[in-house]
């Protein structure tokens, strides 16, 4: 029973190692391998993973659908904001705060939460996420780009709620305790992708 435990740490914690703090800058935004690829920037990957996993340790079994779909709709919105030139201040530094959110969020997944609370939560840092994207439209070539984006970000999600589910299954009597590991991890990892900026 500890090794999946440990697995899934040592995950987590190599993707924090390996992948670049800055996730928003520095790439192209024209063609469907750069949105392809870009998703797995360290913030995006991390809060992709995050919220697939809440959704399966929080949400009923019917409905855990409802996490991944609030976030690409409210990505997809806020990125249209984005692109007609709505942002805010300090934007990538909220982003990195998201991934402490949602660090937060699987922390307190065995604890009731209201499903509306969780699903704003989501919905809020998944605008932040889309208002960057949004700002870094391009003229021509963003729709290939945008896809590439999404169909990641759908996989991600994807992933998120079947590590939730392999938590579920494997780790039923340790799944707090897993949970609470993995939320701390992200919520350090988060921290210091916000000491970078």
């Amino acid at each position: 029973m500890r090794t999946p435990n440990r697995s899934a740490l040592f995950l987590i914690a190599a993707c924090a190692i390996s992948a670049s703090a800055r996730a928003h800058t520095g790439h192209g935004t024209h063609s469907l391998m750069e949105g392809l690829t870009h998703p797995f920037g360290l913030d995006h990957l991390l809060a992709m993973l995050a919220v697939g996993v809440w959704s399966v340790s929080a949400l009923p079994a019917n409905k855990v659908w409802q996490g991944p779909a609030t976030f690409m709709l409210a990505l997809v919105a806020s990125a249209v904001l984005g692109a007609s030139g709505v942002t805010l201040p300090f934007l990538e530094h909220a982003i990195a705060l998201s991934v402490v959110l949602f660090g937060a969020m699987l922390v307190l997944a065995a604890k009731p939460m209201p499903k509306v609370f969780g699903l704003g939560l989501i919905a809020v840092a998944a605008s932040l996420h889309g208002l960057a994207h949004g700002a870094e439209t391009p003229e021509t070539g963003f729709a290939g780009y945008a896809a590439g984006f999404l169909l990641t970000t759908g996989v991600l999600h994807i992933s998120g709620v079947g590590m939730g589910l392999s938590i579920r299954r494997f780790l039923a009597e340790r799944s707090a305790t897993v949970l609470g590991g993995l939320g701390t991890l992200l919520g350090f990892t988060g921290l210091y992708l916000f000491s970078q900026l």
